[in-house]
């Protein structure tokens, strides 16, 4: 679903476009793993040398430096979908259910390289090393990713919260109207609205483009605009009188409301007297 969004009016930028906040993130992310798995190689060689079975260094360091790799590599996509279906923002199932999809699609594709990566590790060491090894541990590594991932995603969000401006406060600018679109914010004058339109637990707020889905009731709505000089026409429509050119009457009662625009909306005549009245 589209939204319209005026850059003069969006203090805080689309999180798409915030690529250096990804990069730095990614930058960090890396950091954390890489100690993260030399804890790992040292833990793995210290256990293997008091079971009696030690190994060379490196092979530790593929095991884990592959499976690294790897989720760098994707960690790009893991914040792209983590932007397009933000888990703050309703339907939040719907969300987790991309989610998990996503999850499992990575970790499916994680078995698989860190597979062939390590196939060509071995190779140039002269071992052998079997590449489809680790899908045979998939539920394993299964468990492990997705907790990766739900960790990746959660951090993710709680950075870019950080990152963002702090909201502006509603008493400050009474004439203008914060709308949140994800964990983007949008500041909309309500001198730019044509008309609000019911939309199930949203409204559409109208301008000269298209227009912008803002999370509230038509009633609420009609109670907060009420001051800058809109009035209901229709139990699902409200329109600022200063944009209405004509209205024209039905024989059933009902009527149209021509705009300045040229563009009409349709009125229910229980509406017709607050609309003409001074």
């Amino acid at each position: 679903m589209a939204h319209a969004e005026d850059p003069e009016r969006t203090t805080e930028p689309e999180l798409a476009r915030d690529r250096r906040g990804d990069v730095l993130f990614i930058a960090i992310t890396t950091a954390v793993l890489a100690v993260i798995l030399l804890v790992n190689v040292l833990n793995v060689v210290h256990d293997r040398a008091r079971a009696g079975h030690p190994l060379a260094l490196w092979e530790p360091v593929v095991w884990e430096g592959s499976s690294g790799l790897v989720f760098l590599a994707v960690s790009p996509l893991i914040l792209a979908v983590t932007r397009r279906f933000w888990p703050l923002d309703p339907p939040r199932l719907r969300k987790i259910g991309v989610h998990v999809l996503t999850g499992v699609t990575i970790s499916l594709v994680h078995v698989l390289a860190i597979g062939a990566l390590r196939w060509v590790a071995y190779r140039a060491a002269n071992g052998d090393y079997d590449p489809l090894s680790p899908v045979a541990d998939w539920p394993y590594e299964l468990r492990k990713d997705l907790l990766v991932y739900a960790g990746l995603v959660a951090i993710y969000v709680v950075w870019r919260q950080l990152r963002a401006p702090p909201a502006r406060s509603a008493e400050a600018g009474p004439d203008v109207l914060e709308v949140r679109d994800g964990a983007r914010r949008h500041y909309v004058d309500l001198a730019e609205v044509v008309w609000v339109e019911a939309a199930g637990n949203y409204v559409q707020l109208h301008r000269s483009g298209a227009g912008l889905l803002h999370r509230a009731s038509l009633a609420a709505m009609e109670s907060r605009l009420r001051h800058a000089g809109f009035v209901r026409i229709h139990r699902s429509r409200l329109v600022r009188r200063q944009a209405v050119a004509a209205v024209e009457s039905r024989p059933t009662g009902d009527f149209i409301v021509r705009l300045r625009d040229g563009r009409e909306l349709a009125g229910s005549r229980r509406y017709r007297r607050p609309l003409l009245a001074d």
